[in-house]
């Protein structure tokens, strides 16, 4: 093992010399409105975080262009005898970028440190009773039960060496703190970090010993946040950018109209919805409703889902960019329910009749919480379902704030309502219904902030882990899809449109989950 204080001086004055001889026609310099947290793989679980370090980590699988799962850091893996888990092969000769050797060990510290209670990504692992080392590069994940969709789920769980971990105090993940892996990275992937000033500019060169074969020709990557979009545009149509993510929808016709750039356009594989403090006993942010949380009765929950108006939010401030959603997963992918494809019909009268019903004739006010630079128009979006839900007689304090504190917010229940984007990491409505659907836990439902609480749900969701025959499992999903429509625990409004733009000289992969790939960036 390298001494990892030395090692590291090393490949961070490689990097910066590769960067020093870097041909300027190959640096390509990218920008968007969410500037990672962190650089731990395992401190936050969120796409802007994920994404970003898929760059510079790796898992034992990962997802192609067609999202498919591939080898990675494991070059095969097989169902254990009985269903008891999984074993990985794993890739040998594959060094971390300051030179140490990659095995089983990393695997399983990478496992026990990601599934601590000091992870965000623990829920990952919720079906894992045991990670066993075979030898230097053969894993056995044992699972409490048969686990068919567990090679797809942990596509995300990245790998760190134990050794510059341990040799630098990040043994654990620090979400709530910093430690040495929030502005520092060790991974095996295609790029190092050379360099992270956050919120301002982080820099990612080329690992030139990458186990795989290099498909990009860039020499230099340098990333920008830029919290305003029509800025960011700015900065692409004068040339200081080569590429952001969102435009503002309005712009969409500008950029393609205009020589030299493109717009590259899909829909992405997340759901925008509003949640609820369901375990909330009063509300919080109300001017005169403070004894009592009327979203506790299912009719004003449902009456809130039908004061909203998704068509015109759609055609007005998304452009018609976007899709209206009835369930926490898009249509199309693995497990949505065609028994349960509709969302509550827009009727504001129907709503009012809700609300006298529920014993809230009069309306009431409460607090909405709301990021302004996570989601495409997020704030504005807010605001429009605030005035639908005027219309009813029903008062939102919309509090919009930027996503770095908006997590902690909901986290420490901050809250009478939310806006939450989520897309399932798995493309399959399991993932869902283990972060959001199901009983908080210290593994599970870690993303329910409101408390929804299913009995049912919980106790479907083991086997709908387990069931490989499609129909009996897409039986369990349907019943839990009309469930949670029931129960009106959540209010999906929309699947969110994918709006990339760029100079006409660059070519990139757009995956429906939004994850940005340097590895297949070519600059003409």
């Amino acid at each position: 093992m390298l001494n990892h204080a030395f090692s590291a001086s090393v490949f961070l004055l490689a990097a910066a010399l590769s960067s020093a001889s870097s041909a300027s026609a190959e640096t390509f310099r990218w920008a968007g409105t969410t500037d990672p947290q962190t650089m731990d793989p395992h401190a936050v679980n969120a796409a802007p975080v994920l994404s970003f370090l898929n760059n510079v980590y790796e898992g034992l699988v990962r997802r192609g262009p067609d999202m498919s799962v591939e080898p990675s850091l494991a070059t095969s893996w097989e169902a254990l005898p009985d269903g008891a888990g999984w074993r990985f092969t794993l890739r040998e000769g594959v060094t971390f970028h300051d030179g140490a050797a990659f095995d089983a060990d990393d695997v399983i510290f990478s496992y026990q440190r990601a599934a601590s209670e000091a992870s965000d990504v623990r829920s990952w692992f919720a079906p894992v009773t045991e990670v066993v080392r075979v030898d230097d590069y053969t894993v056995d994940f044992l699972t409490s039960a048969p686990n068919p969709l567990f090679p797809g789920s942990i596509a995300n769980f990245m790998i760190l060496d134990s050794g510059w971990a341990t040799a630098n105090g990040a043994d654990l993940p620090a979400r709530d703190a910093e430690n040495h892996a929030t502005r520092n990275a060790n991974g095996t992937g295609p790029f190092v970090l050379a360099s992270r000033d956050p919120g301002i500019e982080t820099r990612l060169v080329p690992n030139e010993a990458w186990w795989d074969t290099a498909e990009h020709n860039v020499t230099e990557a340098i990333w920008t946040p830029i919290g305003n979009p029509a800025t960011g545009l700015a900065a692409l149509l004068s040339g200081e950018i080569d590429f952001i993510s969102p435009i503002p929808l309005q712009d969409v016709e500008q950029v393609e109209t205009r020589d030299g750039f493109r717009v590259l356009a899909g829909l992405e594989t997340r759901v925008i919805m509003l949640g609820f403090g369901h375990d909330h006993e009063a509300l919080k942010y109300s001017d005169e409703t403070t004894d009592a949380n009327p979203f506790l009765d299912p009719r004003v929950r449902l009456a809130v889902a039908q004061a909203i108006d998704v068509d015109t939010i759609n055609r007005v401030i998304m452009r018609g960019a976007a899709e209206p959603a009835s369930q926490l997963l898009p249509e199309g992918l693995s497990g949505w329910s065609a028994e349960h494809a509709e969302r509550p019909a827009y009727d504001p009268e129907a709503a009012q009749a809700l609300l006298a019903d529920a014993g809230y004739a009069d309306g009431f006010s409460f607090g909405l919480m709301c990021t302004n630079d996570r989601y495409i128009s997020d704030e504005a979006v807010c605001r429009a379902v605030a005035s639908m839900l005027a219309r009813v007689g029903i008062t939102a304090n919309v509090n919009a704030m930027p996503v770095r504190g908006y997590w902690d917010e909901l986290r420490a229940d901050n809250f009478d309502m939310y806006l939450l984007g989520w897309s399932p990491g798995t493309f399959d409505a399991e993932h869902p219904i283990r972060f959001l659907a199901h009983t908080p836990t210290e593994r599970l439902g870690t993303w329910n902030f409101g408390g929804y609480s299913s009995a049912r749900i919980d106790e479907l969701l083991e086997p709908i882990q387990q069931e490989i025959d499609e129909a009996a499992r897409q039986a369990m999903l349907d019943e839990v899809a009309g469930i949670l429509q029931e129960d009106v625990a959540y209010v999906p409004l929309y699947t969110e449109p994918l709006i990339w733009a760029m100079k006409g000289s660059i070519e990139v992969v757009q995956r429906p989950d939004n994850f940005f790939m340097l590895r297949w960036v070519t600059i003409n």
